[in-house]
């Protein structure tokens, strides 16, 4: 009789083994759920900084974009060669409660860079061009004004592309639709009616890497003296209709007929952007209108070709070029970091009223394109990020964990002051019911609480950085990494 039973038992458990594996793939399949992943992140946004001491902090995407008052988030997800994810989130338009949907258009602002290089190397490919020669060669009705800084070391393409050209003006502010749009000369000049300084070199080409959307001003115009045709047209026949991006464009400003579609721009205030969103005729620095499935598709192509297979858009040699890291965190035309696993590709973008935020990892076969319509977008995305590499596993956008301590509240009651640095940055310190708060620049446009870490150190949970007060109150330096400012008391 005990063996009948231990055999019944055997039999049953071994009967069961099938089920039971069943139900562990079903709960699998249900944490790898496309649906699964999106509700834990959207629930599940971090902070820069976790206190290891304290239960763990989360937030809801819908109270972030409250709390920093962003209208409109729209998010694509790139996994194994397709868009595996895409959702929109909030209204396009405050005034009209007008939805956000994924086919609705946002400036891409200097995430233009990167497709506009694409259209840039394809001339290098069929020859019209040459990444290593001096660009006055090939430039026609305006040149780079030579100085003693070009005297024996030249502006070339691939020096614009990396931004060591030694050019001046890092990005443009755009114009309302009130304002009069100049020409590219007229930019490139400095002349009226354009609203930023001339575009010159000031430091020996390749010397240095420093970002100039100048440069990338005097790509464009060389694109127009090499073709003959309008920036936006060739955009459109070189990327965007071979890559698939039909409901994209580089005109500027938005043909009346794609307004509707379009995100209205917004500030930090919650307020619309005077003149609605800019006019930005430095297009291949910045005039790119798309959305973030639209611009998945570029990342796909590029993955495809670097991984060896075939291009939209260029060959598989160019792509890989492109791709490979040419001098301080830049390719050809876009940032790329790491190696291996961790190599990653992609550029930001900030133009007014606009943040976005394209990242990919090759070699995961995974990347994430985000786009907002506010000045305060990127305090959005950053927390979005850190949810995605949580929920993916990413080795990137990790959150920190600190450790706090007690401290007596009559220290840092002495804390409590007005700090202010050489070039008149101030730091506003005040000590309310044993915490200290701290209103600064470097810190956002909020005030944060400083979470003691011991003795005068403090950290914060926005970002990766410390406060250290001097031993006799009189300073306080704000670090983050290698970057320091040192700010004095004053009263």
């Amino acid at each position: 009789m005990r063996r009948l039973t231990a055999l019944i038992v055997f039999v049953s458990v071994i009967s069961a083994i099938p089920a039971l594996q069943l139900r562990g793939v079903a709960r699998q399949a249900a944490a790898s759920d496309p649906a699964s992943r999106v509700a834990r992140i959207e629930q599940g946004l971090l902070p820069a900084v976790l206190i290891a001491n304290a239960p763990p902090v989360t937030y809801t995407l819908a109270d972030r974009m409250a709390l920093y008052k962003v209208p409109a988030v729209s998010v694509a997800f790139v996994e194994n060669g397709k868009v595996a994810w895409a959702r929109a989130y909030g209204v396009a338009d405050v005034s009209a409660r007008t939805g956000a949907t994924t086919e609705t258009l946002f400036q891409a602002a200097s995430i233009s860079k990167p497709l506009a290089a694409l259209a840039v190397l394809r001339l290098v490919q069929d020859g019209k061009l040459a990444l290593d020669e001096d660009v006055n060669l090939k430039l026609k009705s305006w040149k780079v004004p030579e100085n003693e800084f070009t005297k024996t070391e030249k502006v070339t393409l691939r020096r614009l592309l990396t931004h060591s050209a030694g050019m001046t003006v890092s990005g443009f502010p755009g114009y309302a639709s009130t304002d009069t749009v100049p020409s590219t000369v007229q930019v490139l000049n400095g002349e009226k009616p354009a609203n930023t300084a001339p575009v010159r070199v000031d430091v020996e080409p390749g010397k240095m890497m420093r970002y100039s959307g100048g440069g990338f001003t005097i790509m464009q115009h060389l694109v127009g003296d090499i073709t003959g045709k309008p920036f936006p047209q060739v955009m459109r026949e070189f990327v965007l209709e071979p890559a698939g991006m039909t409901a994209s464009t580089y005109e500027q400003p938005l043909p009346a007929a794609m307004i509707a579609k379009a995100a209205l721009a917004y500030q930090r205030s919650g307020d619309a952007v005077k003149g609605g969103p800019h006019t930005y005729p430095e297009m291949a620095a910045a005039g790119l209108w798309t959305t973030p499935s639209e611009l998945a598709k570029v990342a796909i192509d590029l993955e495809a070709a670097f991984a060896g297979g075939s291009s939209r858009i260029l060959s598989t040699e160019s792509i890989k070029q492109m791709l490979t890291h040419q001098r301080d965190g830049y390719g050809l035309g876009i940032a790329v970091s790491g190696e291996g696993q961790t190599l990653r590709f992609g550029h930001s973008g900030s133009n007014a009223g606009y943040r976005c935020q394209w990242i990919h990892y090759p070699a995961r076969r995974q990347g994430v394109i985000v786009m907002t319509n506010s000045d305060a977008g990127g305090d959005v995305i950053v927390e979005l990020l850190r949810a995605i590499s949580a929920e993916y596993d990413w080795p990137d956008f990790k959150v920190t964990k600190r450790t706090t301590t007690a401290i007596d509240p009559a220290t840092l009651a002495a804390f409590a002051a007005v700090y202010r640095g050489e070039r008149g940055e101030t730091a506003t310190v005040t000590h309310e019911n044993g915490r200290l708060f701290m209103l600064a620049q470097p810190l956002g446009p909020a005030r944060v609480e400083l979470q003691p870490a011991g003795g005068s150190e403090f950290f914060v949970l926005t970002a990766p950085l410390t406060v250290r007060f001097a031993d006799d109150k009189g300073s306080v330096v704000v670090q983050a990494g290698q970057s320091k400012l040192t700010l004095t008391r004053v009263k």
